[in-house]
């Protein structure tokens, strides 16, 4: 079954999935990061409820979260007519559509990784260094993001695991295009709507062994 594959059809979906994971899990990171520092060290009233809305990702279901973006960057949504103002062009049912969605889904994972990683470091050790005449950003780059490496690690790649498995969010905004927009989870979808059972499981299996690696590489990480 496999033999009679259309490999042709079965590599589009993985590049292109590959592409949105690496470059939405970059920016995910970089945005969870940020936000997580600065939710470490400021104590300010509302704190709980917005840390509550960082998290609601992960309990709304995906097409709700999907809607939510579609009425955002749609062409009728403010953050999507500023871009389209901007590059004349739409960003809704293009890759980029998807990265954005992605980034939304594995948000939650990131920054309570980085969360819990800023936490634990030793608040002396940053004192320590200000009084030395380090400014913030010395204390950040030169204490705090080394002695939080291993954290980092892990939140990249569960935001990279996380943008990689995306199906819902991402079919709302950015469809299902061969070629342009279709990712592996969406692809396994019409394969199995389809029939096509043979490509189903082909991208299922290549899919599971991406996540498996991801996992794997988180566990090793978090053993002494």
């Amino acid at each position: 079954m496999m033999l009679n594959m259309d490999w042709e059809t079965f590599w589009p979906p993985i590049r292109l999935s590959i592409q949105v994971s690496l470059v939405s899990s970059i920016f995910v990171t970089l945005l969870g990061v940020w936000i997580a520092r600065y939710m470490s060290a400021k104590k300010f009233k509302g704190k709980v409820v917005l840390e509550t809305v960082f998290m609601l990702p992960i309990v709304l279901p995906p097409t709700v979260v999907g809607f939510l973006l579609l009425v955002l960057f749609g062409r009728q949504g403010w953050a999507g007519k500023g871009i389209e103002w901007l590059f004349d062009a739409p960003i809704i049912f293009t890759w980029w559509a998807a990265v954005i969605a992605s980034i939304v889904v594995a948000f939650p994972l990131v920054y309570q990784t980085m969360r819990v990683g800023f936490d634990s470091v030793d608040r002396s050790l940053e004192d320590a260094g200000r009084s030395e005449g380090a400014s913030e950003w010395q204390v950040f780059r030169y204490i705090s993001l080394p002695l939080t490496a291993h954290s980092l690690a892990s939140a990249y790649i569960l935001g990279f695991a996380r943008s990689l498995g995306e199906f819902g969010a991402t079919l709302m905004i950015a469809g299902n295009i061969p070629g342009r927009t279709q990712t592996i989870p969406t692809a396994i979808y019409v394969a199995v709507d389809s029939g096509n059972m043979a490509m189903a499981w082909a991208w299922t299996i290549a899919i599971i062994i991406v996540s498996f690696l991801m996992l794997l590489a988180v566990r090793r990480r978090s053993q002494p």
